[in-house]
């Protein structure tokens, strides 16, 4: 039986797993299914060596995402920080190699893909490599004051943070679905100007939209982002029972 649903693929931020957006479960409307993906090194792929560059990362998901998607027409593909440009990436590959139909890419507390990151965290000890972290994203996961999670979060949490400071763009030409870029009104990590550079990628269509919070305002905002994502593709905004 065909499930008519769209599949919303969600790409994590730095040292997340796909548990980040499983809340998410509770407020989705009818047409919307939710499909996070798994990046190695954490939760139930902890035992893996986590990818360094994006678009290794890229190549590695485009499997589970064709799975996700299934005979599903179209999807959706959302993704926040490092997730955003993991989701752009992923977008592009599987609308341009795969033939698969994008509905819309949502980019959440992101700059756009040209941008430079002149300020890094990649290099510096632990402590300094964790009060950097702490800054960038305005907060700081209680896991780390554990000393043995600290020791089994790290590895992952530097690899992802190398990831997105290394990144390159594989094209900056527009990409044939709409782009909706979200971000936390009070984010100081990405600035609106930041954040508005998507427009650059958006051939089908741009919408930018802040929200209550800093860098990491999904953590709160979840309802407003959900409703939001409801209201652009079309869903009915009826949470499932």
């Amino acid at each position: 039986m065909t499930d008519h649903r769209i599949p919303l693929l969600c790409l994590p931020h730095a040292g997340a797993g796909a548990s980040f957006y499983w809340p998410w479960r509770k407020l989705l409307p009818e047409g919307l299914r939710l499909a996070p993906l798994q990046l190695p090194g954490r939760e139930g792929r902890v035992e893996e060596e986590p990818w360094t560059d994006v678009h290794a990362a890229v190549e590695g998901l485009v499997a589970d995402a064709l799975d996700a998607i299934g005979d599903a027409p179209a999807v959706a593909v959302l993704g926040h920080s490092l997730g955003a440009v993991l989701a752009y990436e992923l977008a592009r590959a599987l609308v341009q190699r795969h033939g698969v139909t994008v509905g819309a890419l949502f980019v959440s507390g992101s700059p756009g893909p040209s941008a430079s990151r002149t300020r890094r965290a990649s290099g510096l000890g632990d402590d300094e490599f964790l009060a950097r972290v702490e800054e960038f994203a305005g907060a700081r996961h209680p896991a780390l004051e554990i000393p043995e999670l600290r020791e089994m979060i790290l590895p992952t949490l530097r690899a992802d943070v190398a990831m997105h400071e290394d990144y390159h763009p594989s094209a900056v030409t527009p990409v044939p679905f709409p782009v909706i870029c979200l971000r936390g009104r009070s984010d100081e990590l990405v600035s609106r100007q930041d954040a508005l550079e998507w427009n650059a990628v958006a051939g089908a269509g741009f919408r930018f939209h802040e929200l209550p919070g800093g860098h990491m305002y999904l953590n709160e905002s979840v309802p407003q982002v959900v409703d939001l994502i409801a209201d652009i593709l079309g869903a009915e905004a009826l949470p499932l029972r």
